[in-house]
């Protein structure tokens, strides 16, 4: 039976640190399908389709990687896909209380689902899309943070947007 992960999040945008959770899946997982979940608490930056767009070609080189979205249960997606794990990421301690609630839900409404986390790289155990996107909002350097078509797209963005 082929091994397949959902790695789930709002990559609102995908920063170096989800990269790092990706490609570490990948070497473990035969496949690992990234879910751009709408979160209806967030007020999103880039539409889902902007987002797609942006893993896909950050991941293009990841053969065993694809990315698409969904609204709705991630469980729900997790079991059309046919997948058997849900990768999620750990920032810090902070971040575990909130993924520990997020799983045992997951766990009561499918059993067959077993959830992974990883701890991110220690070099981005900061980083957020949040920060990303309000260093960039004031012109900071986050070439070390993300891609350069990321930087390149939150950049457009935001001057788009200025008078």
């Amino acid at each position: 039976m082929a091994s397949i992960a959902v790695c789930p999040g709002s990559f609102d945008p995908i920063t170096y640190g989800h990269i790092d959770i990706i490609k570490r899946s990948a070497k473990v997982f035969d496949h690992v399908y990234i879910c751009v979940l709408n979160n209806s608490a967030k007020k999103p930056f880039f539409s889902v389709e902007e987002r797609l767009e942006l893993i896909r070609e950050v991941t293009k080189d990841i053969k065993n990687v694809s990315a698409s979205s969904y609204e709705g249960l991630l469980i729900d997606y997790a079991k059309s896909v046919k997948a058997n794990a849900i990768i999620r990421g750990l920032r810090a301690v902070s971040d575990f209380e909130y993924e520990m609630q997020i799983t045992s839900m997951n766990r009561v409404l499918s059993d067959d689902i077993e959830t992974f986390f990883i701890m991110t790289n220690n070099q981005y155990s900061f980083l957020s899309s949040s920060i990303v996107k309000e260093v960039s909002k004031y012109d900071g350097d986050i070439s070390e943070l993300v891609p350069k078509i990321v930087h390149d797209a939150l950049r457009a963005k935001f001057h788009k947007n200025r008078p």
